[in-house]
């Protein structure tokens, strides 16, 4: 087997950049990060591979400026699995394709039962990959051996993977409905922030009251900050189990916060002077939280029939209908359409035209063949659940 190492030398880059430059055809591109470990998103190792050229691992923090990567593959087609995953840390490293082929979406539209790398390659090439080394803290220097063996082959298959997938799509004729889908992905803006983000702390529910609440947001906030200073992943400090007991318990003193079992992790009692201060700010902050965060998420589909029993019949007979098409086509509903977007066209319908129901898909994000493929089997559906249903006859006198 080939023995990979890392690229963290200014020249021995450049000459790896002239090297994928001279190389032929589409480039393989993935990342590792260190998700659990780390508190930011950022790349630890970027993989690159081109035919002609060979495989190349790269070291984000060590190279710094990637200019001359983008330089040397920037125009041309990048292929990456699960590139949504990918595309937010490689643009943190101003990386940026100009179009994308993505393996592991094409695989969703063509119906394939397993969609995770070592199964695509598998399915398509016949190979098998170990993925023992995917949930690795990558920020880890020196990595071992064997993760560099682990990373290559992550990109050394996968162009091979690229054209066989390809192959499939023309088969099936879905050559359009995955350019539209690449394109699409490559096009997302970053996500913006979530609002009231500490109201993801699991285990949440069980804090009663706005003043609790403001104790929980103070705590998850003062967990933020460390982390953030740390570059460790938050939960590795203070899972939020323990953060949410240390509110349950409302210790009236550092002591009995530090005196509470179940407020524990690595640095529970090495920062307890933080986590009570956020604490006592929880108690005494002049505004406090809204028991419930403000959401546009509609009611639960088992609540329409009695909010809004048309919007209820209209899901009712739409929802089977886009599910048959998606077995008719070869792959999952909500790679036809996201079944959130079918409950909203639902609940609030535009006029019931082939043009309305159009538009309304497209302003909800739907792709111009996801449109074509539903707008009029939603229009029919919907027409159909619109109309009276037949009474039985009245009994004669």
């Amino acid at each position: 087997m080939t023995e990979y190492s890392v690229i963290d030398d200014p020249i021995e880059f450049q000459t790896a950049c002239r090297l994928l430059a001279a190389g032929i055809g589409p480039v393989a591109v993935d990342v590792e990060r260190a998700s659990g470990f780390r508190y930011s998103q950022r790349a630890y190792l970027v993989q690159v591979f081109r035919r002609g050229a060979g495989v190349f691992l790269f070291d984000p923090p060590a190279i710094g400026d990637f200019a001359p990567l983008q330089e040397a593959i920037g125009d041309v087609e990048w292929v990456l699995h699960a590139a949504s995953q990918d595309l937010p840390s490689l643009r943190e490293l101003e990386l940026q394709p100009a179009t994308i082929f993505d393996t592991e979406l094409a695989a969703r539209l063509l119906g394939h039962e397993r969609v995770g790398l070592a199964a695509v390659v598998e399915d398509t090439l016949g190979i098998t990959l170990k993925k023992e080394h995917s949930a690795a803290d990558w920020s880890t220097r020196p990595l071992p051996v064997a993760w560099l063996d682990y990373a290559a082959l992550d990109v050394l298959h996968l162009i091979d993977v690229r054209d066989a997938i390809a192959a499939e799509l023309e088969e099936q004729n879905k050559i359009e409905f995955a350019a539209q889908e690449f394109a699409a992905t490559l096009a997302q803006p970053p996500r913006p922030p979530r609002e009231d983000p500490w109201r993801r702390l699991s285990g949440l529910h069980q804090v009663k009251g706005a003043r609790g609440l403001a104790v929980a947001r103070s705590l998850w906030e003062a967990r933020e900050e460390f982390a953030q200073q740390q570059d460790t992943s938050p939960g590795r400090l203070v899972p939020d189990r323990s953060l949410v007991a240390a509110v349950l318990a409302n210790p009236q003193s550092k002591q009995a916060l530090a005196g509470v079992q179940a407020f524990n992790g690595r640095a529970s009692r090495s920062q307890l002077d933080r986590w009570w201060n956020a604490i006592v700010r929880g108690r005494e902050a002049p505004a406090v939280p809204r028991e419930r965060g403000h959401s546009d998420a509609l009611p639960p589909a088992r609540a329409w029939v009695d909010r809004n029993p048309e919007a209820d019949a209209r899901l009712k007979l739409a929802r089977p209908v886009v599910e048959a098409h998606a077995e008719e086509l070869g792959m999952p509903t909500e790679n036809l359409l996201k079944p959130e977007t079918l409950r909203r066209l639902a609940w609030a319908p535009p006029a019931l035209t082939t043009d309305a129901v159009a538009a309304a898909l497209s302003d909800l994000g739907a792709r111009p063949w996801q449109v074509e493929q539903t707008a009029q089997k939603i229009v029919d559906a919907f027409v159909e659940a619109g109309q009276p249903t037949d009474q039985p006859d009245a009994p004669e006198s």
